[in-house]
């Protein structure tokens, strides 16, 4: 367990600092109005501090493939949520900004209710195998869930269209974690041959690149507090749905089971609520005051003079 949690810890923290790397960058190129993906993508592929954070994030899939190989997706997807207390720490350090008593508050909330999670005895199920059947019954349920977020995106504006597309992103990551966990199972004992037959590596292949696409379009439509929350809470929720449905996860039913999680989930839940507005997420992601909006632009201009151009990853 313990070696699972470091893993999908290390993944979380590389995904974080793919989300301080990447999110100034798609807001950029997304301009203050929409363009089509194509020039979306070309524009992102030419910017020096977007690909940095797409090799952090490709470190950060693999790092996760390895938890998800050893450990449940009910016990990898929850630790990932500490990804938005290592980005708040990422962004506090590009800015060059100290952590208030709100976010150190908010910090500590996150990492007492990881801990309570990983102490208490059943709160966070291993896994089971896993039910292909259910999987594919499950996959319409997901498509129009997908297709009712899109849609309802296309008529909101800045942070709910932010909100909602983080939501559809985290929606595609928690599919791909299920995915990735077979995959990676699939070619450690069947081998690449079978693997290469099997539905669920191309299941991932599209998974990935519809959830890259939709976070980048989710960085770029809003505030990074917006969406960084809206996937930090989708993920492990469906990710442990997903757990329960198809991997034959058995509920928690202890008293200090249920107890843990109510405590646990508490403090998370609190921690993010005080993470999510910080405004160092916020300098982070219009760093270079053009940010996508006038209000981010007004906001960079009330915070004084903005950084260096470039976001420095702490070494």
């Amino acid at each position: 367990m313990a070696g699972v949690a470091l893993l999908a810890l290390g993944a979380a923290f590389l995904f974080a600092l793919a989300a301080v790397l990447q999110a100034r960058a798609a807001r950029v190129a997304g301009g203050k109005q929409d363009v089509d993906v194509a020039t979306f993508v070309q524009r992102l592929i030419r910017d020096r501090g977007w690909l940095l954070g797409w090799l952090a994030n490709l470190a950060g899939f693999f790092t996760q493939t390895v938890a998800l190989h050893f450990g449940s997706v009910a016990v990898v997807q929850p630790l990932l949520v500490s990804q938005l207390l290592f980005t708040l720490i990422l962004s506090a350090r590009a800015v060059h900004r100290e952590m208030g008593w709100r976010e150190w508050l908010g910090g500590l909330a996150i990492c007492g209710g990881l801990a309570i999670l990983l102490s208490v005895r059943g709160a966070l199920p291993a896994g089971g195998e896993a039910d292909r059947t259910r999987l594919l019954a499950i996959g319409p349920l997901v498509g129009g869930a997908a297709a009712a977020l899109a849609l309802g995106a296309m008529y909101r504006r800045r942070v709910a269209r932010s909100i909602i597309l983080g939501t559809e992103a985290g929606l595609f990551f928690a599919c791909g974690a299920v995915l990735n966990k077979l995959t990676s199972d699939d070619l450690l004992h069947r081998g690449v041959a079978a693997t290469a037959t099997d539905w669920v590596g191309y299941g991932l292949a599209i998974v990935t690149v519809l959830g890259f696409l939709v976070e980048q379009r989710a960085f770029a439509a809003g505030p990074l507090p917006a969406a960084m929350t809206a996937m930090t809470i989708t993920n492990p929720i469906v990710s442990y749905i997903f757990a329960v449905v198809a991997f034959g996860v058995a509920l928690p039913h202890s008293p200090a089971a249920l107890a843990g999680i109510v405590a646990g989930g508490t403090l998370l839940y609190v921690g993010v609520g005080l993470l999510a507005p910080s405004p160092l997420l916020r300098r982070s992601s219009t760093a270079d005051g053009r940010g996508a909006g006038t209000s981010d632009g007004a906001l960079s201009r009330c915070e004084g003079p903005p950084p260096s151009d470039s976001v420095q990853a702490p070494m």
